[in-house]
């Protein structure tokens, strides 16, 4: 396939800017589904743990560590759901492509708060259960594999010009 032809398109011929544009949203779209609802489950969780009896028992670099992971949660629902929100804005005016660029810049922003998020909630969590080094390896661990998987491993295969599996 290439970047001028799609297989669902129906009429013949290449695909046009607008069309592309189109199926490029719709697309980022279907991935940020998969990617809002981790965030939506992270995020209300995370709201509901300070009103619970043993949280005011937790101390001062746990509240921080908290706080860093709810405010992570809350920046990736923010620029995951801002595609949506802008495309009802903009409908129709003709700035799809822009809006596609912006959603893409969007999702990478989101995709590194989620991580941001996971990373200091697996530190909290693991840091109550434990005493030691184990919590910062753990924390350490999750956030090399959040990279690896979500940033590092796409951009070195797209520097090298895609996968040929």
């Amino acid at each position: 396939m290439t970047s001028e032809s799609h297989p669902h398109r129906t009429g013949g011929g290449p695909e046009t800017p607008a069309e592309r544009a189109d199926r490029n949203f719709v697309e980022l779209l279907q991935g940020f589904r998969v990617a809002v609802t981790g965030v939506q489950v992270l995020f209300a969780f995370l709201l509901t743990v300070p009103f619970s009896p043993g949280f005011a028992r937790v101390a001062e670099g746990d509240r921080r560590l908290f706080y860093v992971s709810l405010l992570g949660a809350a920046v990736a629902s923010l620029f995951f759901i801002a595609p949506v929100a802008q495309h009802r804005v903009l409908f129709r005016q003709g700035l799809k492509e822009p809006l596609v660029h912006r959603s893409n810049v969007y999702g990478m922003v989101g995709t590194l708060s989620l991580g941001v998020s996971m990373t200091a909630a697996t530190l909290l969590v693991v840091d109550y259960l434990f005493d030691g080094l184990l919590p910062m390896i753990t924390a350490g661990i999750i956030a090399v594999l959040a990279t690896w998987l979500w940033f590092a491993e796409p951009l070195l295969r797209r520097m090298n010009g895609g996968d040929h599996d």
